[in-house]
């Protein structure tokens, strides 16, 4: 069987929720199927650590997918094209979008419906893409897989899908991460606060992830306690990220608040179990896979209680 898999996250450097999501997943196929022949479909030049055995036929699809119109351009024109060119069985999409235009048996993995409580909070051209295909998307898909039983009740909600279409595999955490012990902890405390115990936020900084009120509660916990807990934020300033500036210049001790930026995998695990706790107060969630890294390290959560993040926490 020749499975065609959408690789257009799988960015060497710059992974985040959907790509680890996705490297994962098809890492795990390719070796549970050597015999199986994996398409995988890139959006730009892909890196050699992504081709993942004998077993995985790199495919570079022109326009590089980086917005509505060439999202439509790639999954409607480039997609179909190479699906048929290269014989693909099966479809497999892990990014929430999918081909409307291609016969082959599609299967398609929806992380949240973000757009659909949050539509504020994500740019016009991308809410109106996500408003006119994602319920098409829905309804084209062979098989649906979520990856809480909260996104899955929220799609049969919205779109009106059977339910046996529709599965739930939930995220996994990388072995990678796990408990450290004392010296370990005080190590990374030294290289990254100072020495001193501190909260740590990870996730791209943009308004559902509620960084600015985190920012908040942190300096009024500082005040009232005089706890010298410092707060580490990881992750890229993504979007509507001024609140988040406004919250640090307003904080009283804004001096020991750390942005650290994008972390790739040499740091994130380490610094995860070294935390005091993880707070993840995000306004919405399809998952939370933070939360469960922390919980792989025995680190301590504070969390919301909405969206999926009961479910996991």
């Amino acid at each position: 069987m020749r499975i065609a898999i959408n690789t257009r996250f799988l960015l060497k450097g710059r992974l985040e929720g959907i790509g680890h999501f996705t490297r994962e997943v098809a890492r795990r196929l390719v070796a549970a199927h050597p015999e199986h022949e994996f398409l995988f479909l890139f959006d730009r030049p892909w890196h050699p650590d992504f081709v993942m055995g004998p077993n995985v036929q790199p495919v570079q699809l022109f326009p590089p997918a980086r917005h509505p119109l060439l999202f439509m351009a790639w999954f409607e024109w480039a997609v179909p094209r190479a699906l048929r060119r290269l014989g693909a069985d099966v479809f497999v999409s892990p990014d929430n979008f999918c081909s409307l235009r291609t016969p082959v048996p599609t299967v398609l993995v929806i992380h949240d419906l973000a757009y659909r409580h949050f539509p504020e909070q994500v740019p016009w051209a991308h809410r109106q893409y996500y408003r006119h295909f994602m319920p098409r998307f829905a309804r084209r898909a062979d098989r649906i897989v979520t990856v809480s039983e909260y996104t899955r009740q929220d799609v049969l909600g919205a779109y009106g899908i059977a339910p046996e279409r529709v599965a739930v595999a939930c995220n996994g955490c990388r072995p990678i991460f796990r408990p450290l012990s004392e010296n370990e902890q005080q190590a990374v405390r030294d290289r990254y606060a100072g020495g001193q115990p501190y909260f740590l936020f990870v996730g791209a900084v943009h308004p559902r992830k509620n960084v600015h009120r985190l920012i908040a509660a942190w300096d009024r916990f500082r005040k009232m306690t005089g706890a010298p807990v410092k707060l580490l934020i990881g992750g890229r300033f993504a979007w509507q990220t001024g609140p988040v500036r406004t919250a640090w210049e307003q904080a009283t001790h804004r001096d020991d608040i750390v942005f650290l930026g994008y972390l790739d995998e040499d740091e994130l695990p380490a610094i995860t179990g070294a935390a005091f706790a993880l707070t993840y107060t995000s306004l919405f969630e399809g998952f939370g896979v933070p939360l469960l890294e922390a919980m792989h390290c025995d680190v301590p959560l504070i969390a919301s209680n909405v969206s999926s993040m009961p479910e996991v926490a």
